[in-house]
This record gives structure tokens, sequence and C-alpha cells, in this order.
């Protein structure tokens, strides 16, 4: 199973401050652990939403909006996956996981979709793309 554990956002990602060394020495500590366990797929942090785009659909129309994006909290400040056996066994993961604020904070946890989670019309395109994705590795 493959969850994507996700960081919201906060004043001071989207001001593109660095954590504190202390956060970034545990959180390094905790990503080794994630790999020695063989359980990290990947990790990133995303720059501020000034940095990126939203695009807007109406119909066949888009729109493209330059950031920064307003509601900071419903923002994602970065991200991992990791690949288990079980829910628990991510929510442990997460609990593990030192606090990157030190204040009061929520880290969202969500499975990734497997091909029998997708309808049947969407199933043949997910896999084909999923073949694609491993050949181009």
């Amino acid at each position: 199973m493959r969850f994507m554990i996700l960081i919201k956002s906060d004043a001071d990602t989207e001001a593109g401050l660095a954590p504190d060394q202390a956060v970034v020495a545990a959180t390094g500590r905790y990503n080794e652990e994630l790999v020695r366990a063989g359980v990290l797929l990947a990790a990133e942090d995303l720059l501020p939403s000034s940095r990126g785009f939203l695009v807007r659909f109406s119909g066949h129309a888009t729109e493209v909006a330059a950031g920064p994006f307003p509601a900071p909290s419903s923002l994602v400040a970065g991200f991992w996956l990791l690949e288990v056996d079980t829910r628990q066994e991510a929510v442990e993961w997460v609990r593990r996981m030192p606090n990157p604020t030190g204040t009061d904070f929520e880290i969202e946890i969500r499975q990734v979709a497997t091909a029998d989670d997708v309808h049947a019309a969407m199933r043949e395109q997910e896999e084909y793309l999923r073949a694609q994705i491993a050949t181009n590795r």
C-alpha cells in the first residue's frame, strides 16, 4: 500500500523561510530511518505558492493564474510517499515524524489509489500509464 504524507503550508513556508536547523537535523534522521526500513519512495519540499500557478477549467476553456495563492494552511508545502503493508504502519511512521513546527500541527495521510480502486472505465488507462512509467525508468 502506498501512502502520501502531506505537510501543510504555513506563513513561514509561504515566505520561503528555511526550517530551524534542529528540525532539519531531526527530519534528516527520520528520512534515514525510512530509507533503512525500505518504505520511502519519495520525499520532497515544494517551493512557496508565489512560484506556482493555478489552472482553472471552465468547460473547455482554461485560465492560468500565477501565485501566490490564498489560504496557506490549505496548501501543501511538501510530502513523503511511503510504501507499507498496512494503514496502521503508515500512521505509526507519521507518529514518529519530528514536528516540523514545534507547535500545534496536522499532517494528512492519504492512501494512493491502486488499479483496483479506480473505476473500471479508467483501469485500463491507469495500467497502461503505470507500465509506461516503469518502462521509462
